[in-house]
């Protein structure tokens, strides 16, 4: 074990835990006891110990994001309910809700770096130096911390953005209702089209099976209108199709039925509404709103209904390339980390990875408004920088150790 007892003077130096000198006597015994054709992976031991180097990074600049982002948003939620009588728990919640949208978008960020300060770290206190000698190739000893990463990307996508959704949802209800006052909602569902409309006379509720949003017209149309805290309609009108006009909403040959009274044909309807087709489609539920689980549902009534589920369809598909972006993240990272420290070497890294995720969030932008634009198909949009920043790690990982 030749190569064995050259890895043991740098064990003596290194401020390691005792389980990183287990998976170093493996991996060295591995080494010396293997044959030409011989890919056995990484010792469970030393295994174990770099994913958990990595996860324990990215809990702590994950946490630290959270907390910087969640102060400010409050500060912010502050600012804007000053003099809107919003209580200081309700403020304290929100910012907690609104922090499941940006808590979500900064997770790439956080895998970037937290597998850049695992690699540094580890190059720097000479652990990969000594992995490296004892046989173990860059591509095994990444093989943890891809593992962990794509783990909390697929956890992200089934678990986390479900209670996120949910969140986001409860904090836009607040935001409309607290602090925008916004009078009229809509709900879309199996049946069709639910919109809500309050003015002075009473409010409106009104459902359309179908929408076509060229010709503005609402087809199947049933319309209820309540008047003071009375929970049944007083009101209601039926019909085969409404246009829905600037400030009001038409509707041709309805059929009027009154409490007690017997229904009548009318042959105009009108229902006074600010609502015009694109604040419609611009105020369904945004795609952050809806659960992973949910969204291939949600994305068939929309269809079914008349309106565009273009910026649905790309959310979903961009929630199943996470994993993928995570990964690349990591490539990237020990793309940057990996070299021996060298006086400079950490501010290029710093720099190298600040400038990596600043263009990666500019590219992911560009490729999602295109794909919203429909410009570039949904799936290129949205597995597009996925892709390339994996391609870019594996090119930048394969140049640093191979030459």
């Amino acid at each position: 074990m030749a190569r064995f007892f050259f890895v043991v003077p740098w064990l003596s130096g290194c401020p390691t835990h005792e389980i990183f000198h287990r998976g170093i006597f493996c991996a060295a015994r591995r080494f010396d006891q293997r044959t030409p054709t011989d890919t056995k992976a990484l010792p469970g031991i030393l295994f174990r110990y770099f994913a958990r180097q990595f996860l324990a990074w990215f809990a702590l600049l994950s946490t630290g994001l959270l907390v910087i982002v969640w102060l400010i948003e409050t500060l912010e939620l502050m600012r804007r309910g000053a003099g809107k009588d919003v209580p200081l728990g309700l403020t304290l919640e929100m910012g907690l809700f609104k922090l499941a949208s940006i808590g979500q978008q900064i997770i790439p960020f956080a895998i970037l770096f937290a597998a850049m300060l695992t690699f540094w770290r580890l190059t720097r206190s000479n652990e990969l130096v000594v992995t490296r000698a004892a046989g173990v190739s860059v591509w095994r000893f990444t093989w943890p911390v891809l593992v962990v990463a794509a783990l909390v990307g697929v956890v992200r996508v089934t678990f986390v953005h479900p209670v996120g959704a949910a969140l986001i949802a409860e904090y836009n209800r607040l935001d409309d209702r607290l602090l925008k006052r916004k009078q009229s909602a809509f709900e879309v569902s199996r049946t069709g089209l639910w919109l809500r409309q309050q003015d002075e006379s009473g409010e409106y509720f009104i459902h359309a099976g179908t929408v076509d949003p060229l010709r503005g017209e609402l087809r199947e149309v049933m319309i209820l209108k309540f008047t003071g805290d009375d929970s049944a309609y007083t009101t209601r009108v039926d019909a085969e199709s409404a246009l829905l006009r600037d400030g009001h909403l038409e509707v041709h040959n309805g059929l009027l039925r009154k409490a007690n009274r017997v229904p009548q044909p009318v042959p105009m309807f009108d229902v006074p509404t600010s609502l015009t087709f694109s604040s419609i489609e611009e105020s369904f539920a945004p795609p952050e709103t809806v659960s992973f689980w949910g969204l291939p549902r949600f994305i068939t009534i929309l269809e079914q209904t008349g309106f565009s589920a273009i910026r649905h369809r790309l959310h979903y598909q961009s929630l199943l390339a996470q994993p993928v972006l995570f990964c690349a993240m990591v490539l990237l990272a020990a793309a940057f980390s990996l070299r021996q420290t060298r006086r400079g070497g950490t501010l290029w890294m710093v720099s190298g990875g600040v400038m990596t995720g600043f263009i990666l969030f500019v590219f992911t932008d560009v490729a999602l408004s295109l794909g919203v634009k429909e410009t570039i198909p949904v799936v290129l949009a949205a597995w597009a920088p996925a892709t390339i920043s994996l391609l870019l790690g594996l090119t930048a990982l394969l140049h640093l150790e191979d030459g």
